[in-house]
């Protein structure tokens, strides 16, 4: 057995231009992607749509990214990639991702998501080893997945035991993504049988080094989303592995994994906004077809069609703001990213995958087709959904962020300073990004004292203004009760019961905390260069929506404040701009 840290010659760096800005960067990835409702596009739905009917990779589309060195986007800058800021990776990636998620996660993120692990704990050999390969244009991946039981990655059935020359693993990962593409492999496994913090460790292995007498690639297996992707299985049975395979210390594993979960669940999340963008514009040209035609949709309603429409892009704007957040926070402030990342994750079910299933009633019937350029919105709808779920879902997120409700309750909602500007500057520098500061738990929460100070300082110069300011009293009251809520049930060194009504508490949490962030964005979009963001409408409209999920019952809006969306919705389709917060040129 081979260890990465000898193994055969990295492969050449694939040699860098000067930098470029990014803006640039992403208008020259969308150019070269092209109108993707162009049936003569190689690169366009009706293409994608054929590869995934057949369950095969989206080929004519990584060949377009080898092209542009996209796979450099992955290594840090240090190591010769273009890797430094977790916002700037996310810009590049959504434009692949609004066309199609499979591409962006087998060509990139599970790579990254392996890489991840070896940027922050591996040694300078293991990082040299790996950056080669990705420079090259070779595939990694991770194997953490514990499908026996539920994907509780701490209950591992793959252990390494201590043996002469290293280690002697046994045991079977069932779901490996990319497994057959993969040169490296990133194995979380148990390497001593005691419970604890220290029961788990990770090693970095070359699979096509495995010895085939120790280690056997399980069949495929065809799953409902990322159908592109190859999920196997990989059983070992005492495969010998040499010590240099650690990646960090023994033991250390749990940490480990933690501590890149901030950083992986953050920006996979956030990249969900690019495939609501894409229905949300397929939704618009369906209707818009129709209506040229004399028809109409949504049960010839157009209000519930208009309903949906506003719906979804307000639910995209709410959630992009604490996506944008929480990637900033990862610079910013590093030690309060855990709570970010998980509630983050944890609403990807409730809003965008949810504010998908809204706009279906648009289509109607059109919505099971996997054909032609509305086969793209079924299609993300069935891919979404897998990147929720893993060793990041919902279940983890809970875990993550319940433990420190009682902290937060008691020594940071409404004592912490509030955040600064740096985390609500879509397009603001950031300082370096240290995984280091990284914190498995640090009790405290600048961002919600945006939600505290915000009706203090909004002055109320119009109607949605002063519904803005009222909005945001009225959740700055929900955190209040929130925070109640948890002192009482911790009352007397009580600890924070299991169940349903903890469940409850984290729900209306993360909300509270979009709501952070969609107060944070506007106030800092003052002045800015978009008008549209520093309108109050939009984040108005954000806010109405939480209150109205948290049961509360908030005032009524402005008529102004849906006319102003709407505007926006169709200024942005016809001119063909993103429907994110950084309002982008899109091919079309």
């Amino acid at each position: 057995m081979i260890s990465p840290a000898t193994a055969r010659t990295p492969a050449a760096a694939i040699p860098l231009a000067a930098p470029v800005e990014l803006s640039r960067r992403v208008a020259e990835l969308e150019e070269r992607l092209g109108d993707p409702t162009d049936p003569g596009n190689p690169l366009g739905f009706a293409a994608l749509m054929r590869a995934d009917r057949a369950a095969v990779p989206f080929t004519e589309g990584e060949a377009v990214l080898d092209e542009l060195a996209f796979h450099t986007e992955f290594v840090p800058r240090e190591l010769g990639g273009r890797l430094e800021r977790m916002d700037h990776l996310v810009r590049m990636l959504r434009p692949v991702f609004r066309r199609d998620v499979g591409l962006g996660m087998g060509y990139g993120m599970l790579s990254y998501m392996a890489a991840n692990d070896v940027w922050t704990t591996g040694d300078e050999r293991q990082r040299r080893w790996l950056a080669g390969l990705l420079l090259g244009g070779a595939r990694a991946t991770i194997a953490q997945h514990e499908t026996a039981h539920s994907n509780d990655y701490v209950r591992s059935q793959m252990t390494a035991r201590q043996a002469p020359g290293g280690f002697l693993l046994n045991g079977a990962k069932p779901m490996i993504s990319n497994l057959d593409r993969a040169e490296a492999l990133v194995l979380f496994c148990r390497t001593d049988p005691a419970p604890g913090s220290g029961s788990h460790s990770v090693l970095l292995l070359d699979p096509g080094e495995l010895p085939r007498e120790h280690a056997t690639i399980l069949p495929r297996h065809l799953a409902v989303g990322l159908r592109g992707l190859t999920f196997a299985g990989l059983e070992f049975r005492d495969c010998p592995i040499p010590p240099e395979a650690l990646l960090g210390p023994q033991g250390s594993g749990i940490a480990t994994a933690l501590r890149s979960f901030q950083i992986s669940r953050t920006v996979v999340s956030a990249l969900a906004v690019a495939a609501v963008d894409t229905n949300l514009r397929t939704a618009l040209s369906f209707d818009g077809e129709h209506r040229t035609r004399g028809r109409r949709t949504a049960g010839n309603d157009s209000a519930t069609t208009e309903s949906a429409f506003t719906g979804a892009f307000v639910n995209l704007l709410l959630y992009d703001s604490l996506a944008v957040v929480a990637t900033r926070a990862l610079h910013v402030r590093p030690a309060e990213t855990s709570v970010y990342s998980a509630a983050l994750k944890y609403l990807l079910p409730q809003l965008p995958i949810a504010t998908m299933y809204d706009l279906s009633i648009v289509l109607g019937a059109g919505f099971h087709t996997d054909e032609g350029n509305r086969g793209i919105f079924q299609k993300h709808i069935r891919d979404v959904p897998v990147l929720s779920l893993g060793h990041a879902g919902t279940v983890a997120c809970q875990a993550t962020v319940i433990p420190q409700l009682p902290r937060l309750a008691a020594r940071s909602w409404f004592r912490e300073e509030p955040a600064p500007a740096a985390l609500f500057e879509p397009h603001g520098a950031l300082p370096p990004l240290d995984t280091a500061a990284l914190s498995l738990a640090c009790g405290r929460d600048s961002l919600s004292a945006a939600l505290v100070t915000a009706a203090e300082r909004i002055p109320g110069r119009g109607p949605a203004e002063r519904a803005l300011r009222e909005l945001a009293g009225l959740l700055s009251a929900e955190l209040a009760e929130l925070r109640d809520r948890v002192l009482a049930m911790t009352a007397g060194d009580r600890a924070l019961p299991v169940g349903a009504a903890c469940f409850a508490l984290l729900d209306r949490y993360a909300l509270l905390l979009a709501a952070a962030a969609v107060l944070g964005v506007w106030q800092h979009s003052q002045g800015g260069d978009d008008p549209f963001l520093a309108d109050a409408s939009w984040a108005a409209a954000a806010l109405h929506l939480v209150a109205r999920r948290l049961g509360t019952a908030p005032v009524e809006l402005p008529p102004e404040c849906g006319l102003r969306i709407r505007h926006e919705i169709q200024l942005r389709h016809t001119t063909l701009r993103s429907f994110d917060l950084f309002n982008t040129p899109v091919p079309g």
